[in-house]
């Protein structure tokens, strides 16, 4: 590993020994409450892997919240199996207003979404393998809901990234469709949220925690140069 200099600030020195901490895999559930991952800049190699000891999924939920500038397309969760590298997949394109949901390397298009760079968004997504429909939820609005893959669960082993899309099974990352920005509340179900429920997770007024995924108990190994940091307050 290359160390960098320490400057004479100490929030400089801070932030690089937190980077030297986290880069193990995390022995035990992490509550990171008030926590934000940062991925800083463009590489092939920088992402957090998510570990979960369930590994067969009839139905899924996914949200979390995430900030970027980036106009260029990029992965923000990659779910891959030995079969599908794109198992569940969201990723967002260059151009704007358009998210794609992978689901067992079936991909659905989600058209005039109103994202917008540099803010913070809530994101969603709900799939069942026996109606195969897929729903993307945009800071609690609802797209359409379209057909895209059914008759298959999504069954392990399960290899989770934030901030990366594979192209293998744990790897096979391209700098140009990594993620560089904040992510942040990652919670994962086993069964479709209503939408209820998804408003309550925007709203963060007492939602259900994921039982696949939880951000407040979260096993997590950070691979390269992504740091874990305060949530960013906004003063009044």
């Amino acid at each position: 590993m290359h160390l960098y200099p320490l400057s004479t600030s100490e929030t400089t020195s801070k932030m690089l020994l937190l980077l030297l901490l986290v880069t193990s895999c995390s022995a035990i559930p992490n509550d990171l409450s008030n926590k934000m991952f940062t991925f800083p800049q463009e590489t092939n190699t920088a992402h957090v892997r998510l570990t979960t000891s369930r590994q067969n999924l009839r139905a899924v939920t996914v949200c979390f919240r995430f900030f970027t500038d980036l106009k260029r397309d990029h992965a923000l969760f990659s779910l891959a199996l030995p079969s599908f590298d794109n198992a569940f997949l969201f990723y967002n394109l260059a151009k704007l207003d358009s998210f794609q949901i992978y689901v067992n390397n079936m991909v659905t298009n989600f058209e005039g979404l109103d994202f917008k760079l540099n803010k913070w968004h809530s994101i969603c997504a709900t799939w069942d393998s026996t109606s195969g429909v897929v729903q993307l939820w945009l800071d609690g609005e609802p797209s359409n809901r379209k057909f895209t893959s059914s008759g298959s669960n999504i069954n392990g082993p399960i290899i989770v990234a934030l901030g990366q899309e594979q192209d293998t099974h744990g790897g096979g990352f391209d700098a140009k469709q990594s993620f560089v920005g904040m992510m942040s509340d990652v919670h994962m179900w086993d069964y479709k949220l209503s939408s209820c429920e998804i408003h309550r997770y925007v709203d963060e007024s007492g939602f259900t925690e994921g039982n696949v995924l939880n951000w407040n108990a979260l096993e997590f190994q950070i691979i390269g140069r992504v740091m874990i940091e305060n949530k960013l307050d906004v003063c009044q």
